[in-house]
C-alpha cells in the first residue's frame, strides 16, 4: 500500500465541540471525512501506526477487481483536513460516558475526551486453529483466505515448496461462520465471493492448475456477485462442489488429503490437494472496547434501534460505523461510517440546543 502522506486542506477554525473516531478502516475513513465535510473537530485513533485497516492487505475487491490501493486513495483522500488531528499507534481499549462526556481510555490511562464517539474498529479474522480438523497451524499447506489474500497483495505466488506451480487448489467455505461446534451461528456473508474471488485469481496465473469449492451453500448477495460466481464457472472452470469437509491431513509429500461428503449426491469425497484455503469468518472485535473488559463477545453488537440508527443502547453519544455492528463488505462499510457521521452530528445539534 502506498503512503498516505499529504498535504490538509481547509482553514483551521475553531470548533466548539469533537468527535473522535476509533478505527482508521474503510468504516473510520469514511466517517472522519464526512465529519470534516461538516467542519467538526475530530480525533482520529487508530492503534496501528498507519490508516487503511485491513484494507492495507487486501489485493483486488470483488465483484469488479479493483485494486485495493485504489479504493484506499479514494477514501483517505477525505481524511486531510484541518479540523482532523490524528493519533496513530494509539489502542482505545474502552470508552465511559461521564457528565455529557465520553472518555477514551487505554489500557491503564485515559488517553483522550470527546463530545461523541463513532467507534469503527472492524472486526476479526477467525482463528482457523480453533477447526482443528483442518490443520491449520500444523500443515504447510493449509493457510486462511487472509493468508492467500497476503500472498497476491504482496505480489507473490502460490508456489509448491519445489517452485512449481500447484496442481489443485480447494477452498473450505463457512470456515467459523455458521457453525455450532465453536459457537458462531451467524453467516459472515463474503467468505463466498472471496472464495470465488480467490479461485478466479488462482485460475488466471496458473491454467492448468484444478481449483475445487466446498460449500454448504451459495450466498452471492451483492452488485455483480452472482455473475461473477458465474464467471468462475464458465470462463475459469472452477469446480464447485456442496459438501462438508470432515478432515484434513498431510500425506508423505506434503501435499493435504481431504474428507469430504458430496451433499447433492449423497456420496463420501476424498481428494488429494497442494494446498487447503480455509475461507475464513468475521469474529467481533467492537465489545471488548464497549465492555471495558478486554472480552470479546461471539456475537456482534447492536445498536439501540438497528433499524434506523448506530447509536449504542445506554451510552448516549456512542455510535457503531462498519463491521462493529456485523459483517459488512467495503461499500457497505464506507456507508455506514458516512451515516454515523450524520447520526453523531444531529446528536451534537440536539445536545447543544441547536435545531439546525
Amino acid at each position: 500500500m502506498t503512503s498516505d502522506a499529504q498535504p490538509v486542506t481547509g482553514n483551521r477554525q475553531p470548533v466548539t465541540v469533537r468527535v473522535a473516531v476509533v478505527g482508521g478502516g474503510p468504516a473510520g475513513m469514511a466517517a472522519v471525512g464526512a465529519l470534516a465535510a461538516m467542519h467538526i473537530g475530530v480525533d482520529w485513533y487508530e492503534k496501528e501506526d498507519r490508516v487503511g485497516g485491513k484494507l492495507n492487505n487486501y489485493h483486488q475487491l470483488f465483484p469488479d477487481r479493483v485494486p485495493a490501493s485504489e479504493a484506499f486513495g479514494q477514501l483517505v483522500k477525505g481524511t486531510y483536513h484541518n479540523h482532523i488531528d490524528r493519533h496513530l499507534g494509539k489502542a482505545i481499549t474502552s470508552v465511559g460516558v461521564n457528565a455529557g462526556r465520553i472518555s477514551l481510555n487505554g489500557k491503564d490511562h485515559k488517553i483522550g475526551e470527546a463530545d461523541a464517539v463513532i467507534l469503527a474498529t472492524g472486526f476479526d479474522f477467525f482463528d482457523a486453529r480453533h477447526k482443528e480438523e483442518f490443520g491449520y497451524g500444523i500443515y504447510k499447506h493449509v493457510i486462511t483466505s487472509a493468508d492467500l489474500e497476503t500472498v497476491f497483495a504482496d505480489g507473490d505466488k502460490l508456489l509448491n515448496v519445489n517452485g512449481s506451480a500447484p496442481a489443485s487448489v480447494a477452498f473450505v467455505h463457512c470456515v467459523g461462520s455458521r457453525d455450532e461446534q465453536v459457537g458462531v451461528s451467524y453467516c459472515s456473508r463474503l467468505c463466498c465471493i472471496t472464495g470465488i474471488k480467490q479461485a478466479i485469481q488462482i485460475r488466471r496465473e496458473y491454467r492448468e492448475t484444478r481449483v475445487y469449492n466446498f460449500y454448504i451453500d451459495m450466498r452471492a448477495f451483492g452488485r455483480g456477485y452472482e455473475e461473477l460466481y458465474r464467471e468462475a464457472q464458465e470462463n475459469h472452470g472452477v469446480r464447485f462442489i456442496r459438501g462438508r469437509v470432515s478432515e484434513a491431513s498431510e500425506d508423505e509429500q506434503g501435499r493435504i488429503r481431504v474428507k469430504a461428503e458430496d451433499t447433492l449426491m449423497s456420496r463420501p469425497i476424498k481428494l488429494t490437494v497442494d494446498w487447503l484455503v480455509l475461507l475464513i469468518g468475521m469474529s467481533p472485535s467492537c465489545s471488548a472496547v464497549l465492555s471495558g473488559k478486554g472480552e470479546r463477545e461471539k456475537s456482534f453488537t447492536n445498536a439501540e434501534n438497528p433499524l434506523t440508527g448506530s447509536a449504542v443502547k445506554g451510552q448516549p453519544g456512542v455510535f457503531l460505523a462498519g463491521c462493529c455492528a456485523g459483517p459488512m463488505s467495503i461499500p457497505e462499510s464506507v456507508a455506514s461510517g458516512r451515516s454515523a457521521a450524520v447520526q453523531a452530528a444531529e446528536y451534537l445539534n440536539k445536545k447543544n440546543g441547536n435545531s439546525e
